[in-house]
């Protein structure tokens, strides 16, 4: 048998859902069964476990996990899998960051998968100093284990949009958190530490967004941008077959993106 056929695939999605019970109400429960990933991520869910859906609290065939904030309807993260993890951990292990209930990191052995809901910049100064701290302590941590030897795979709304073609309006946004020099140049220093903008690699067109605003119709217009990524690290990228966005999916001011990847 050669080897390709000994290999499975597995497909992972990853959605913003701008709150959970709000995108329930407009179909979630629907577009999950019809779409049945191996490996479904969501984030700002807004809620507690309790507070989900009794219908989409626990899946049939998936195993679930929920990250919340310890503020009321703020934030949260949550995990869909069919493949049970071989251990599930919730943040990174610093306090601040934790209580706001941004991340789920699930061990699968091939692969650790990061699903990170990264904070938004632009209520204060503090909050993107907040940002900015997030991301080196994301970065350092997926760096810890990729040192032991451990593929990563990170996925999630990011709150940045990496390069000019990544927005539709980049001169009017030059200014505003989301598309900062320094925003940016993080994105550039996790890529030139050995990740890889996996969309990127397989889609190089302009107009590929991920989010538009509720107001002015944006998403009509399709005046929108690529916040939400899947990041792998450099070793890892031969396993990834395609890194898609589905922009035809409705529910929130988001829409998922995905991969396919290839394992033993």
């Amino acid at each position: 048998m050669c080897r390709d056929e000994k290999m499975k695939k597995i497909r992972i999605l990853s959605w913003n859902v701008n709150g959970i019970r709000a995108v329930h109400r407009k179909g979630f429960a629907e577009w999950f069964k019809s779409e049945i990933p191996d490996i479904l991520c969501i984030q700002e869910t807004k809620a507690t476990r309790r507070q989900f859906p009794e219908d989409i609290r626990n899946f049939e065939g998936y195993h679930t996990y929920f990250c919340e904030a310890e503020r009321k309807g703020y934030s949260g993260v949550a995990l869909y899998t069919k493949i049970k993890p071989e251990k599930v951990e919730y943040g990174l292990g610093i306090d601040k960051f934790d209580l706001e209930g941004r991340t789920i990191i699930a061990d699968y052995g091939d692969f650790v998968l990061f699903n990170v809901y990264f904070p938004n910049g632009k209520m204060s100064r503090e909050r993107l100093n907040y940002k900015m701290d997030f991301y080196d302590a994301f970065l350092e941590h997926a760096e810890k284990l990729r040192k032991q030897g451990k593929n990563i795979v990170a996925c999630g709304d990011v709150n940045t949009a990496h390069k000019e073609i990544d927005l539709a309006r980049p001169k009017d946004n030059e200014k505003v958190s989301g598309f900062l020099p320094e925003e940016r140049a993080w994105i550039d220093k996790l890529l030139d530490t050995g990740y890889v903008d996996t969309f990127r690699e397989f889609n190089k067109e302009p107009e590929q967004y991920t989010w538009w605003s509720y107001r002015t119709r944006a998403r009509e217009r399709n005046v929108g941008w690529r916040l939400d990524y899947f990041f792998t690290n450099r070793e890892f990228m031969n396993h990834v077959k395609s890194s898609f966005i589905m922009q035809d999916v409705m529910g929130s001011d988001h829409c998922p993106v995905g991969v396919e990847i290839s394992v033993h």
